[in-house]
């Protein structure tokens, strides 16, 4: 029987289908620019505009109100011999190092002990970080009672132990304990947060290798705690840089009421006028605003260079 071929079908043809052009980034992604848009535009309008128009202002001289008169550097020659903004330095910086480093002795004190505690560790966190968020205003105000003279808490503890009352608000070293004491307290819950959390990362098997060893609680914490917790102290002492050689609050409100100047003067003898305050004062008390904008530019390139040794110190510390 002859076998009959099978038929061949014919080749399906597919129709061309055009390909699909991907559409460019922006157009693609439009909606996920717009979400985040806000942040940046009121960067923009409320950051990186003023900064530029401030050092645009510091190359002019302007009262504010009237036509923009070219400075040049003019400015910031004056700036540098200036022996009133040089004085400002040193106010701060005095104040800074009285405040930082009791802060952060305290500051990790005060974390090791909440990290040890078993009972209420929520309430002590609480506690100790109420200082933070409380007003700088009433804070300040509290402060200029307890350093009164001739009713404050500090001179009747001195008077109760037959030592003379201390005008603290009124000498130059008196007014910057004041200050100092402020910014302690105030600061210190938050950084022992900090460091707190620093402690909360450090693995317990070190500490349990420790104490096979033989080694004591001081021990263990310049050997073992201390070292681990070098990243936290860094972060915690730049900041703490940046914040205290940027005060303001604190010695407007202490001692507004301490001379009869203008309350940016920083009390008698201007001893507590810090770079800030000394800022404020050239720019709304004499209405010299381009001379105010070279100060603070100023101002910026002292915090900048004190943050980058405190960041090298500790950079060479670990290294060694």
């Amino acid at each position: 029987m002859a076998t009959v071929p099978a038929l061949e079908k014919p080749p399906v043809v597919m129709p061309e289908i055009p390909a699909v052009q991907p559409r460019k980034g922006f157009r693609r992604y439009w909606h996920l620019y717009a979400a985040i848009s806000p942040f940046y535009l009121l960067f923009l309008a409320f950051g990186l505009i003023p900064v530029g128009f401030s050092l645009y202002l510091s190359f002019h001289r302007w009262d504010g109100l009237g036509s923009m008169e070219w400075a040049g550097l003019s400015q910031y020659r004056y700036l540098v011999g200036d022996g009133d903004f040089w004085q400002s330095i040193g106010t701060t910086v005095v104040i800074w190092a009285l405040a930082t480093f009791p802060m952060i002795f305290l500051a990790m004190v005060t974390a090791v002990m909440l990290n040890s505690a078993v009972r209420f560790k929520n309430a002590y966190r609480v506690a100790f970080f109420l200082p933070n968020v409380t007003s700088v205003v009433a804070v300040a105000i509290v402060f200029g009672s307890v350093f009164s003279t001739n009713f404050g808490l500090v001179n009747a503890l001195l008077q109760a132990v037959g030592l003379d009352q201390v005008a603290w608000l009124n000498t130059p070293w008196g007014i910057k304990i004041a200050i100092a004491t402020l910014m302690t307290w105030q600061w210190t819950g938050y950084n022992a947060i900090i460091f707190l959390a620093g402690l909360q990362t450090v693995p317990g098997e070190l500490y349990e290798a420790a104490r096979i060893d033989g080694a004591g609680p001081v021990q263990i914490f310049f050997r073992v705690t201390l070292p681990l917790l070098r990243p936290t102290l860094l972060f915690v002492l730049v900041v703490s840089t940046v914040t205290g050689l940027q005060s303001f609050s604190e010695p407007q409100v202490l001692l507004q009421n301490t001379a009869n100047e203008s309350a940016f003067s920083g009390g008698p003898g201007h001893s507590g006028r810090t770079m800030v305050l000394y800022f404020f004062q050239q720019t709304f008390d004499n209405n010299d605003f381009g001379y105010g904008a070279a100060v603070a530019w100023g101002i910026f390139l002292v915090v900048v260079l004190f943050s980058f040794i405190n960041w090298r110190l500790l950079q060479r510390r670990d290294e060694a």
